[in-house]
């Protein structure tokens, strides 16, 4: 079976049909076909103002204010943040746009046929738990929303489990219709990304014009000087602060690939992101540390979560109005952000029995039993130990992937082989021990040390304590080091045996 390679440097495998009986193939698993990779630069910019502008994004921002920051350093921990991340990001993009290839079939190459379920689970199951986060924040608004119309009776309902069995519904409602879209597959998210991206902004701006009205203009927020000042305080805070901003786009850093393998061309899918993220996270960056700060002159307090905020807001109609846009928004980046990987690394664990659509219903399911309210109830929990912990760890998979395709393999793969147990990626029984030593090293330096919240005091391995509020560098350069070094013996003699694909 002999690819090859079309207009863009995008290489083609054509007839599929060879590789339909190996156990790691199914269609939506397969190489999409050059001409199907149609996504435009647009394309890619709606799909981050979706993801992007959603209420756990709000959300983060405005946690740096309940952290004791002033508006100037949440936006400066934000903006750089937002563009360390981009560059692994953009770095993974290339493989799906060049060979079509979803992130766990592109895992494939360095962690091995069966490995490679190692790193697509492990970001698999940090999706399921912010696809949890997303659907109980929605259900929150939609709560609110029908609260301000029904009245007291939904709002005083009886409770259950320690909440309203009214916000319980409204949770399941939300829910429900994320896994009817889904079912449709990944063309119907395409399209409701498309049709929300112009309108997702909306709410926000609905919720910031409120609370500039009601503040007295933008003088009585830019003038909060925060709690922290820019002495030691704020730099005790920043560095975790800075890793939380990296590891809440952590995950898509990994699993690009899963939408740039519908991309035009390389440079399409690259002029999309540069332009999508750091503009959308900056925006909403901007609204929520504006809105937040604002919350705080009118009620004396931070309110970090923008369903209970609009809930103060006298007027009915701008509640409505921006929460319903809320919702949209947070549909729409749930779906791209939270669903698309799961529901392709599950299928990737079981390619003949799990599909794109059962993968999601799995992803729901998971994220219900992960007991998001939980993870949500306090900022110090969102940052420190749900964002920090799992940002360490995927680092560390960031850190071979980047390794081992622009470094060890130099972007060459043999396409056909990563369907194939015989093939060059089977390694010692589908594992590759490099990957695996590398990503265990640098998982260990990124969380050994974890502390607060859930971890104790003196942190997990007490000696690597202080690494821990650098979690995302160390795990992904831990790993990336790692994996180059664990590879020197075996790179020049695979760089002579590898084609171009």
């Amino acid at each position: 079976m002999e690819p090859t390679t079309r207009e863009h440097s995008r290489v083609d495998l054509g007839d599929v049909r060879a590789l339909r009986g190996s156990r790691f193939f199914n269609d939506e698993l397969a190489p999409v076909p050059v001409e199907k990779r149609t996504w435009t630069t647009y394309n890619y910019f709606a799909l981050w103002m979706g993801m992007a502008h959603n209420i756990p994004s709000y959300a983060l921002a405005a946690s740096l204010i309940a952290l004791g920051m002033n508006w100037l350093q949440a936006l400066i921990t934000i903006t750089i943040g937002n563009l360390v991340v981009l560059a692994p990001m953009l770095l993974n993009s290339h493989a799906g746009t060049k060979y079509g290839i979803p992130f766990p079939v592109f895992a494939r190459a360095f962690y091995g046929l069966r490995g490679a379920n190692l790193a697509a689970l492990l970001r698999a199951f940090i999706a399921c738990g912010w696809f949890g986060i997303q659907t109980w924040v929605g259900g929150e608004a939609i709560y609110v929303i029908v609260g301000r119309l029904a009245g007291s009776g939904w709002r005083d309902s009886a409770v259950i489990a320690g909440q309203h069995w009214t916000l319980w519904l409204s949770f399941a409602v939300f829910w429900l219709v994320q896994m009817l879209i889904i079912w449709r597959g990944m063309e119907a998210v395409r399209k409701f990304e498309n049709w929300t991206a112009p309108l997702v902004s909306v709410g926000f701006l609905i919720l910031l014009g409120y609370v500039l009205v009601k503040a007295g203009g933008l003088g009585p927020i830019l003038h909060d000087n925060g709690k922290l000042g820019w002495g030691p305080e704020f730099w005790k805070v920043f560095a975790p602060s800075l890793m939380a901003m990296i590891a809440f786009w952590s995950t898509l850093s990994l699993n690009m690939p899963d939408f740039t393998r519908f991309g035009g061309s390389q440079r399409k899918q690259m002029r999309g992101q540069i332009f999508g993220l750091p503009t959308t996270m900056t925006f909403i960056a901007i609204v929520a540390i504006l809105t937040t700060s604002g919350g705080h002159v009118l009620y004396g307090q931070d309110i970090w979560d923008p369903a209970q905020l609009a809930d103060k807001f006298s007027s009915p109609v701008v509640v409505v109005v921006a929460l319903i846009a809320l919702v949209l928004a947070t549909i729409s980046a749930n779906l791209a952000a939270n669903v698309v990987s799961p529901s392709y690394d599950f299928s990737n664990a079981f390619p003949k029995r799990i599909t794109f659509a059962l993968g999601g219903l799995i992803t729901g399911v998971i994220g219900i039993l992960i007991q998001p309210w939980r993870l949500y109830s306090d900022p110090d929990i969102y940052i420190f130990a749900w964002l920090g912990f799992y940002g360490g760890l995927l680092g560390s998979v960031a850190g071979v992937l980047v390794a081992g395709y622009w470094v060890v393999k130099r972007t060459r793969l043999k396409l056909a082989d990563l369907y194939l147990p015989s093939g060059q990626y089977w390694f010692t029984a589908g594992w590759h021990w490099r990957a695996l030593v590398a990503t265990l090293l640098g998982a260990v330096l990124a969380v050994g040390g974890a502390y607060g919240g859930p971890f104790p005091a003196d942190g997990l391995i007490p000696f690597l304590k202080p690494l821990y509020d650098y979690n995302w560098a160390m795990g992904f350069v831990g790993a990336f080091v790692a994996y180059v070094l664990l590879s020197l013996p075996l790179n020049a003699h695979r760089n002579e045996e590898e084609t171009s694909v």
